[in-house]
């Protein structure tokens, strides 16, 4: 392949602190690579390197000749003063854009929902984000910079965005560079992964997964040279002068070896024993929303529905912005009343809710860390049965990434992800059974973000998670939602049919207006007739079905945290039963499927 880029030698220091040192790397085409590492290593620092936004204080960076780079910064750097359409598209004529292929497909891609004749000056954060990301996705380039180019964006405009790239070039030509902490997207687009670390650039091949194998199997070697070291050192001591030196090898990575390594992995949650203290915590009742819906003025938020919050239950909610989402939690939470409808709630229940806005560390600016912590409890239960462990405040921030040092830090002066974390703890000290989080992975890295999962995947306790990182919420919730015009519905197919649902609504929106001389808008059903009246049946009835075998599979779930533990008969045949049910479930699901896309 051919050559694009490269730096040899790159040295970069800061007044306290060696950020690279001999650093020699480079780009060539059709090369798709991810950065990833620990905020504050260097990763936006190596971006801008090479892209020439930053000079090292040694070594070089060299371009091959003609060679088109283009970059989107972290920074928002729009100009007040244009247009949407001239921040995009510059001078050129309608003409001349419109008939770009390219570039209509990025405008309707990002741009659909902005106008494109208004000014940037009164945007919101992300739709400044994507009128950005859109001037430079319109542009021929060869080479492709992206700093957190899924910040602000929703999950739609980010799946469009992986789309997109995948799409731009030829598999054998073009490069692509990202720093991004969204790893579904990592996987999704990127052939090769960058690990920065210890003033370092390790490289990895395949997206993050395969990062992750190759990385545990990098530490497992290194485990076992370390206890292999340590078991020969007396050994050595007595043959100190027969001691030929040692003779090394570089192993090869080979993915089966690190499938192995995760072969006898245990389910990631302990599903049983979490249930099992979640009622114990909450009792059976935690938030019963019934027939509860809300307006504001003439303006319908949320159409009247009903939902039983259950005990355990780990649930994600999808939405555009403006969807509801906000108002859902709120109603959950206590913040909003209903305008119909009413809310019943456990009188165990203690809710807490990680915001946006950093709220819990308003009063606690100028103290440092430690003191913070030092009013709260001494001591956190973490998980449930035989793996429950008893933690001090210290030994949480430990698991969060704080270091030592970092103790004596004043909150103020923490890093944005640092307050993230710190924000989390609070609340988490206060000993919540239902836990709401308002996008609870902004400015974390993705080691911080599977140190958080980590710590989630002991909590006992109801879950609802909104956010845009769909790796996140897939990873930490059992089910999801969506808002859609208003309506909250559940996805049995999760993140993959909301996407569906939303293309959907799209194309009806997009269809033009049916009046009684123009026909209406073509199915994209399959069916005709009598054929199609009776698949729309089926599929209501199969929609009923898996409502009603996910109530009893909860109500299941209940009962055999009830169940006599020490009756181990009867806790295999609810548990088998519990199975019946789920593998019901699946093949519905898997029939509704098929059936939906018959209908169209």
């Amino acid at each position: 392949m051919a050559h694009l880029l490269g730096a040899e030698a790159l040295h970069l220091e800061f007044p306290t602190k060696v950020v690279f040192d001999g650093v020699s790397l480079g780009i060539d085409e059709g090369d798709r690579i991810g950065i990833v590492g620990r905020n504050g290593d260097g990763k936006s620092s190596l971006m801008a390197m090479l892209a020439g936004r930053l000079a090292p204080d040694s070594g070089r960076v060299t371009v091959r000749g003609g060679v088109r780079v283009g970059v989107l910064d972290q920074q928002d750097t729009l100009d007040d003063t244009r247009t949407v359409a001239a921040s995009v598209v510059g001078d050129r004529d309608e003409h001349e854009w419109a008939g770009d292929a390219r570039t209509r497909d990025v405008i309707s891609g990002l741009l659909a929902d902005i106008p494109w004749e208004g000014p940037v000056t009164g945007l919101s954060g992300g739709q400044r984000r994507r009128v950005a990301l859109a001037a430079l996705l319109v542009e021929d380039h060869d080479v492709v910079f992206l700093d957190e180019p899924t910040n602000h964006l929703d999950v739609e405009a980010i799946a469009w965005l992986a789309d997109h790239l995948k799409r731009r070039w030829s598999p054998s030509s073009g490069g692509l560079l990202v720093v991004t902490h969204d790893r579904w997207f990592l996987d999704e687009v990127c052939t090769k992964t960058w690990e920065v670390h210890d003033r370092i650039v390790e490289p990895f091949d395949g997206g993050y997964a395969a990062y992750i194998l190759q990385r545990v199997e990098r530490d497992r070697q290194a485990a076992v040279v370390e206890q292999r070291r340590q078991n020969l050192a007396r050994k050595e001591l007595a043959w100190l002068r027969r001691g030929a030196p040692a003779r090394t090898s570089k192993p090869k990575f080979r993915i089966d070896a690190a499938n192995e390594l995760i072969a006898d992995v245990p389910e990631i949650r302990d599903a049983v024993s979490l249930q099992s203290l979640a009622v114990s915590r909450l009792g059976k009742d935690v938030v019963d929303l019934l027939d509860t819906g809300v307006s504001y003025g003439e303006r319908q938020v949320l159409s009247p529905f009903e939902w039983r919050v259950a005990p355990g239950e780990r649930t994600g909610i999808l939405g555009v912005n403006g969807a509801g989402k906000s108002t859902l939690l709120g109603l959950i939470s206590g913040e909003v009343a209903p305008t119909t409808g009413r809310i019943k709630r456990g009188k165990t229940v203690k809710i807490a809710t990680l915001t946006q806005r950093l709220d819990e560390l308003e009063e606690h600016l100028n103290d440092p860390v430690r003191v913070v912590i030092a009013g709260l409890r001494t001591t956190y239960t973490f998980g449930a049965g035989s793996k429950a462990a008893e933690l001090t405040p210290g030994q949480l921030l430990e698991r969060m990434g704080f270091s030592a040092a970092q103790l004596s830090t004043p909150v103020k002066d923490l890093s944005g992800g640092q307050k993230r974390r710190l924000q989390l703890l609070l609340i988490l000290l206060e000993q919540p059974n239902v836990l709401i989080l308002d996008e609870p992975t902004n400015d974390l890295d993705t080691d911080m973000l599977a140190a958080m999962e980590d710590l989630l995947d002991t909590w006992p306790g109801t879950l609802l998670v909104v956010s845009h990182d769909r790796y996140f919420l897939e990873r930490v919730t059992d089910q999801q939602f969506a808002i859609l015009s208003g309506h909250v519905r559940h996805l049995p197919g999760g993140v993959d049919e909301y996407l569906r649902l939303r293309e959907r609504e799209r194309s009806a929106d997009a269809a033009p207006p049916r009046d009684d001389a123009s026909p209406g808008p073509r199915s994209t059903s399959t069916l005709a007739g009598a054929d199609l009246r009776a698949a729309q049946k089926e599929l209501a009835s199969l929609e009923r079905r898996l409502e009603k075998l996910e109530q009893q599979i909860a109500a299941a779930r209940i009962a055999l945290a009830d169940h006599d533990q020490s009756d181990y008969v009867g806790l295999g045949a609810e548990m088998a039963r519990i199975g019946e049910l789920e593998s019901e479930r699946d093949g519905v699901e898997e029939r509704w499927f098929v059936v939906g896309e018959q209908v169209g």
